[in-house]
């Protein structure tokens, strides 16, 4: 064991990262000479060959590239246009209902994407434009749907979560189970946070009610009864105990397809697309993967893994004390880093300590996806908000974004205190 060689090589990874160097490319990077530092060249070739492998032909991280299939074909086929309609007659007496048609609508298409950002650029295209016409402040607006694509990781199917139970070797469905609550709850925090400010600052959000007079009923139940229906067949049969996550991604996939085919709506060009970007999506995940599990050898090998363990230890934090100090990096950590790298990089890290704490790791794995989600609104690198900024690149600029996000930020700070305070918010639907 060498600590010293461990935390020189968390430093240059950190400036790697710095340098932009791709996330999977460093960690792959400085894993490899760590290992060649301490036990020689050909043991480092040896994991370097090995490690890849071992990574990407886990069973159960199968279900990522058939969760995203699942949520591609659904985009592309348009099983998701009537999400929004449908939430806007849910709504339209309620002040501030475009704004809690677009939360809502954020939260149905969160139930086949997986995704954060999927979830805010389907639902930015469509929602933005008409709040904005219907005389919202389109910063508030922007700021709206960038936030409201964060529920896009909290309930299931989440990629996040997916992996996350890989590298913690913990349930998947019990995960998925823990994020269903804190979705819910983050979704009602931000419609509040809507309600408060169409009551109190008609400058940003007017009394003008949701236009729903020329939407037809049945051609909208026709838009959503398949969207529905794959909805049911995936989750009932997942939390029904009828087959695994990593099943139930690809009966989902199935589902997408075949469901998307018989309503006439799936396109070669479109099937071509979901394909391609799925694809793409995993390439990249499993390369930052694959980085991360090599890293989490490094880091045994060095021994800096104990040494924090222990450290941690002998601080006597206490629990609320230890979860202050990771609320803390973790915000900090999401502000410059994407979700994923910044989950792969820390995790090796902090799950020792978490393990000889006495931490569930499922209600961790969805705290850790909620802190991950604030990060993605928050300056200066929130991905939701770039993403936000260029599907409303017409309406607003990149700061009114920002500015719009920030009335949200509030809302998660209090939902991940109560999810500190009170685990069974989390743990109640897992514990069943």
């Amino acid at each position: 064991m060498n600590v010293t060689a461990g935390f020189a090589a968390l430093g240059i990874l950190l400036v790697l990262l710095a340098l932009q160097v791709p996330i999977g490319v460093a960690l792959i990077l400085v894993s490899f000479g760590g290992i060649w530092f301490l036990l020689g060249l050909t043991p480092a070739v040896g994991i370097l060959s090995a490690t890849p492998y071992e990574f990407i032909a886990s069973w159960t991280l199968s279900a990522v590239p058939m969760f995203l299939l699942m949520g591609f074909v659904a985009y592309h086929s348009g099983l998701t246009t009537g999400l929004f309609d449908a939430a806007k007659i849910a709504t339209r007496k309620v002040p501030g209902g475009l704004g809690l048609a677009a939360i809502f609508g954020c939260t149905g298409f969160a139930a086949v994407s997986g995704s954060s950002i999927a979830c805010a650029a389907t639902m930015g295209r469509i929602a933005i434009p008409e709040m904005v016409r219907a005389g919202y402040r389109p910063s508030f607006s922007a700021g709206i749907l960038a936030a409201g694509g964060t529920v896009g990781a909290l309930i299931p199917p989440s990629i996040l979560m997916i992996v996350y139970g890989v590298f913690a070797e913990t349930s998947i469905t019990q995960v998925f189970l823990g994020g269903i609550s804190v979705g819910i709850l983050t979704a009602i925090s931000y419609s509040l946070v809507v309600i408060l400010v169409a009551v109190f600052r008609k400058d940003i959000i007017p009394n003008e009610p949701a236009a729903t007079d020329h939407i037809d009923g049945r051609g909208l139940l026709r838009d959503v009864v398949p969207l529905i229906l794959l909805i049911v067949l995936v989750f009932g049969g997942l939390f029904g105990g009828l087959f695994t996550a990593t099943e139930a991604g690809a009966i989902g996939a199935a589902g997408a397809i075949v469901i998307a085919t018989v309503v006439g709506r799936l396109s070669w060009a479109g099937f071509r697309a979901a394909l391609l970007e799925t694809l793409g999506t995993c390439a990249a995940l499993f390369i930052i993967g694959a980085g991360a599990a090599m890293f989490t050898r490094f880091l045994g090998l060095s021994g800096v893994a104990g040494f924090l363990n222990s450290t941690v230890s002998g601080l006597d934090l206490g629990y609320f004390g230890l979860m202050a100090v990771v609320v803390l990096i973790y915000i900090l950590i999401g502000m410059f880093l994407e979700p994923f790298g910044a989950m792969l990089i820390t995790l090796p890290i902090l799950l020792p300590i978490f393990e000889t704490q006495g931490i569930d790791l499922i209600w961790f794995g969805v705290l850790l996806v909620k802190l991950l989600e604030v990060g993605m609104i928050t300056p200066p690198l929130g991905m939701n908000v770039f993403i936000i900024r260029s599907v409303a690149a017409n309406h607003v600029s990149l700061g009114d974004v920002f500015k719009g996000a920030l009335f949200f930020i509030g809302a998660d700070i209090v939902v991940i205190a109560l999810m500190i305070a009170f685990p069974d918010l989390v743990m109640f639907l897992p514990n069943l």
